[in-house]
């Protein structure tokens, strides 16, 4: 796998071609990928143009030093329904199961590997200061019992586990609205438990649904509004209370599951992506070889380009080669710290919500005075504040408890920990120390924000001159040391937790990400932004596609759609023969 992708860092000033691509994730990669290799475009006609140094966007895998795999920081695993981004790793068709007769898309091998969540009976779950097994509520289920909690819940909801209880409330609202109930009752299923539903909806069934969709409880402050228009924060209240909401928001693991989102959008999220029977993948060369896969495939042809450190300020159409090419960009190269122009005739710009921001607002582009809708469409999504912290340790004290991967929960502001992986040679081993998002992001941001750093310590077969390499990525000292006071609460004082001897340290708030992830606004029509953001004027050749505007925000497979519809609806292309054509693409 070669992730020694060239990268240009230099400037071409009056650099004339057909597409510029802005943002060099796997939106703005794909895009650039497809039309070269469909012949759409010669290389040279299309560029692309990042201000960052690395390409993935939002994909980091790092190797820690002292350790032989890769730990993740960003983006970190795809789930096997997700077509396009498991067949661009695993090769086509995807009915083939042997894996070895699939033909592969890209010329990078990627290694599928399971991304392991570990087992329920031993990873922990540690709220309001009680400590439990993660399976202790079908622990209690499977013996008619309910488990007693710290959290006053309602007579109905006691004894549920937080994805049980997730999914009682789907199911009621589903259920409560006699349109749904009616012509897609047959695939809303309640077992014979009290505590068991399955949704066979798939993504076709829920795009049909979710602008439709009423909330239909007689007394309720909300009865008879549209599901869409319903933040997820107010409807979970509104069914099972504010402490009940509470117990969802702790045990579920993630804030941004449950903020006041469009409840509509969160349905088939939350039974989707967090759902029993989801099966999770990464790539064993780390995940982010996707982004270096794709950008290899379009960097194989003559005159491709990756300007990296170039930051777009402003376009514009009123320049003096307009006769030619539509569009002039200003572009400011951080290494000269110049200025120097480009100019296209088409431009996608593949980038999440801050980094739109951050661009020229004045301009006719994004002017408000001219049009709104597109400054509006903008802000239709929540950013997500999140960040990641990995750190090394010289053995894997967590097996000590029986733990070997997945993932512990707790109410703490590090919300959760990942076991990643022991290198067999050293033993060191590498942690995932906090997962924090969304409210957590300020208890962080305080101590991240201090100016002393963690300092690095010898450990086996690493040398200190390999790590004083990574100084200027540790978290701060203080930061460590709150985490450490924390993992040890959460595990206990069945062992004993050792000092980390590296950590690394990504806060995705800082510019140009401005979030981890990002998350429909309630109230707005998805349906309708979707599809405009792919090309808000008519009358331009402008584009914009991303993780951000996508149906399924947070994954990689989001970025992929967005990139696969705009290319077909704008730029001619068909269902690229590597893809089943009835494969659902979304709005």
């Amino acid at each position: 796998m070669n992730k020694n992708t060239p990268l240009n860092s230099g400037m071409h000033p009056d650099l004339k071609t057909e597409v510029a691509i802005i943002g060099a994730g796997t939106s703005g990669l794909y895009t650039a990928y497809r039309l070269t290799a469909e012949k759409k475009y010669k290389a040279s006609e299309v560029q692309i143009f990042d201000m960052g140094k690395k390409l993935g966007g939002r994909l980091e895998s790092v190797m820690m030093p002292g350790m032989n795999f890769w730990g993740e920081l960003g983006g970190m695993r795809y789930l096997t329904s997700q077509e396009i981004v498991t067949t661009l790793i695993e090769g086509y068709p995807l009915s083939e199961k042997d894996l070895s007769k699939r033909t592969p898309v890209l010329k990078d091998k990627m290694t599928p590997v399971p991304f392991p969540m570990g087992d329920p009976t031993k990873l922990l779950m540690y709220l309001r200061k009680e400590h439990f097994r993660q399976d202790a509520w079908t622990v209690a289920q499977s013996e008619g019992e309910k488990l007693p909690t710290r959290y006053y819940l309602n007579e109905g909801d006691f004894g549920f586990s937080s994805d049980q209880l997730f999914n009682k409330i789907i199911y009621d609202v589903l259920m409560a609205d006699p349109w749904v109930a009616k012509t897609y009752g047959s695939k809303i299923k309640k077992g014979i438990s009290i505590y068991d539903y399955s949704f066979e909806l798939d993504s076709r069934d829920w795009d049909d649904i979710k602008p439709k969709m009423v909330y239909n409880f007689p007394g309720s402050p909300y009865d008879k509004r549209k599901v869409n228009d319903l933040g997820f924060w107010n409807l979970i209240k509104d069914r099972v209370s504010q402490e009940g909401y509470q117990f969802l928001a702790n045990a579920g693991g993630y804030y941004s599951n449950t903020i006041n989102w469009n409840s509509a959008e969160a349905f088939p999220y939350m039974v989707g992506d967090f759902s029993a029977g989801t099966i999770y993948k990464t790539i064993e060369e780390g995940y982010d070889s996707i982004a270096y896969a794709v950008a290899n495939a379009y960097m194989d042809n003559e005159g491709a380009c990756i300007w990296s450190e170039n930051k777009l300020l402003t376009f514009t159409k009123d320049h003096p080669l307009k006769d030619t090419h539509k569009y002039e960009l200003t572009f400011l190269n951080l290494q000269t710290n110049t200025q120097w122009k480009v100019y296209a005739n088409t431009l996608v710009l593949a980038m999440p919500r801050k980094s739109l921001e951050l661009l020229d607002q004045e301009n006719f582009f994004f002017n408000t005075n001219e049009d709104s809708t597109i400054s509006k469409n903008i802000r239709s999504v929540i950013m997500e504040p999140a960040f990641k912290i990995l750190m090394g340790f010289e053995y894997p004290w967590w097996k000590e408890l029986g733990l070997d991967s997945g993932h512990s929960i707790t109410d703490l502001p590090m919300r959760q920990c990942y076991y990643f992986g022991t290198d067999e040679q050293t033993q060191n081993s590498m942690l995932l120390g906090s997962y924090g998002d969304m409210e957590t992001e300020t208890f962080w941001k305080a101590l991240s924000d201090d100016k002393v750093l963690f300092e690095v310590k010898p450990a086996k077969s690493v040398s200190l001159k390999e790590l004083h390499h990574f100084d200027d990525v540790q978290a701060t000292k203080l930061m460590v040391a709150e985490i450490m006071n924390q993992l040890r609460e959460l595990h206990g004082d069945k062992v004993k937790i050792p000092e980390p001897y590296v950590t690394y340290f990504r806060d995705w708030t800082d510019d140009p990400f401005g979030a981890g992830y990002h998350a429909w606004k309630a109230g707005y029509s998805v349906e309708k932004v979707m599809p405009y953001m792919r090309k808000p004027f008519d009358n331009e050749q402008i584009h914009i596609c991303g993780e951000a505007y996508s149906d399924q925000q947070g994954w990689v497979e989001g970025a992929f759609c967005e990139a696969e519809k705009m290319l077909r609806e704008y730029f001619g292309l068909d269902c690229p023969v590597w893809l089943d054509p009835d494969y659902y693409l979304g709005w």
